[in-house]
């Protein structure tokens, strides 16, 4: 028979590895499950430098080192691994890992995180966190006074445009329809600002540069021609997807796929199961506000186990 655990955080990004921290301080004896891509997306960032504490800056994996570190510090169990299924319908939680194994919980966090969608360059991968980025916020600073690209059509391209114009020399918009799809106020702003070029039915056709972003050659969709836009960086807002497949049907979604918590908490539909970070903020998106979510679900789980067991 499983051993029922009292606490299995999903996920090893700054969400779940805070949660860990807090966890495994008040004694609930945490087993964190990294996933497919331990460390989560700080892992393929270059410098972080807007995360406190961090004055001098540091890369996303050494950043994800420390917070590990610090999480097995106070005897949070790491594993690796990945659940790829759940059974939510009974309690305790039943989990299951990628290796088959059977795991039962009494709680579970779930900081598995979203993806960013890309275009499927080749070159994307190769120099990506070398101008390549897919967060403005995370990564605006280094393009300060130069021309960059931003492609998307929906609000979340609009946002970087509108932020990264404020920093750069030159924004370039490409879209890959004859209009947009963000918000008819977002695209007033956008048109209105006159360090925003937005060029439609254009698209990516590949990133030049060997060692960083260099230039990016796109195509008009109905012409057929090509443009090479000369830039140091190139951002790709076209929209992130958040992990949560495993936990389907059981977790409630918006229509996005982002779970939904109780507002004020990272409470899900189901007792004893919580959300944090990426996989339930399509927002901010932000290391410091994944801790943040981490930290309340970590306290809110701790109160859950000090609760009277659920009957079934």
């Amino acid at each position: 028979m499983s051993t029922i655990l009292p606490l299995i955080i999903i996920g090893g990004g700054p969400a779940g590895y805070t949660a860990a921290i807090y966890a495994a301080r008040a004694g609930l004896c945490p087993v964190l499950y990294q996933g497919p891509n331990p460390g989560g997306q700080l892992t393929i960032t270059g410098e972080v430098e807007n995360y406190p504490g961090y004055r001098n800056g540091i890369t996303g994996p050494a950043m994800m080192e420390d917070f590990q570190a610090q999480a097995e510090r106070f005897g949070t169990v790491v594993k690796t691994g990945t659940i790829t299924q759940v059974d939510f319908s009974t309690y305790p939680r039943r989990l299951i890992l990628d290796s088959g194994e059977s795991l039962l919980a009494q709680s579970v966090i779930i900081a598995a995180g979203a993806s960013a969608k890309w275009l499927g360059l080749p070159a994307e991968k190769r120099l990506y966190g070398r101008g390549v980025s897919a967060c403005a916020i995370c990564d605006g600073f280094f393009f300060k006074g130069k021309t960059v690209v931003v492609v998307g059509g929906g609000d979340t391209a609009a946002e970087e445009s509108l932020y990264l114009a404020n920093l750069c020399k030159k924004v370039h918009l490409l879209v890959r329809k004859g209009q947009m799809r963000a918000s008819k106020i977002m695209q007033e702003r956008v048109f209105k600002n006159t360090n925003i070029q937005t060029w439609f039915h254009t698209e990516v056709r590949d990133i030049i540069g060997q060692e960083h972003v260099e230039a990016v050659e796109a195509i008009d969709a109905i012409a057929q021609t090509t443009t090479m836009i000369e830039a140091t960086g190139l951002f790709v807002a076209i929209g992130h997807q958040p992990n949560t497949l495993p936990f389907l049907p059981y977790i409630t979604v918006d229509r996005q796929g982002y779970i939904q918590t109780k507002p004020g908490t990272t409470q899900t539909n189901i007792p004893g199961i919580f959300a944090a970070g990426d996989i339930q903020d399509p927002h901010y998106r932000q290391a410091v506000t994944a801790a943040g979510t981490g930290c309340m679900a970590a306290l809110e789980a701790e109160r859950f186990l000090q609760q009277p067991p659920i009957n079934f």
